[in-house]
């Protein structure tokens, strides 16, 4: 009997360590979902990786069907960043990006249509990021 106790405590114990949430990776931060007119499923990521700072889209993010949709980057300031096509030759999508070091902290993902200079949608941080 004090041995089935002992399991459950560990058991226990070990759910407790579990991350909690959609971003499980040390020092990764996940936004809200994105809202817009034609950008609003998904999320972003922010993680640290050798060095660098990355945002990658999630799995049920959907490019919206526009002319020249890019990612753009909104710091604390409020200041924008026009950054990478979404699409690229063929089927291929910039899912994850590198940030330039220029880029002082990230509050905001947008997708930005560059043909049609607008906003297709945007997903917050829940404070401003870059590790």
């Amino acid at each position: 009997m004090r041995r089935t106790g002992i399991v459950v405590l560990a058991s226990l114990a070990a759910v407790g360590l579990m991350p909690i949430g959609r971003s499980s990776a040390a020092g990764s931060h996940t936004s809200a979902p994105f809202s817009g007119v034609k950008a609003n499923t998904g999320t972003v990521t922010q993680s640290q990786e050798g060095g660098e700072n990355v945002l990658t889209l999630s799995d049920d993010f959907k490019v919206p069907d526009t002319p020249d949709p890019h990612w753009q980057v909104v710091d604390s300031k409020g200041k924008t960043y026009l950054l990478q096509r979404l699409p690229v030759k063929g089927d291929k999508v910039n899912r994850r990006i590198i940030v330039p070091a220029y880029v002082p902290d990230a509050a905001k993902v947008q997708i930005w249509c560059a043909f049609a200079e607008t906003l297709l949608g945007e997903a917050e941080f829940a404070s401003p990021v870059k590790e």
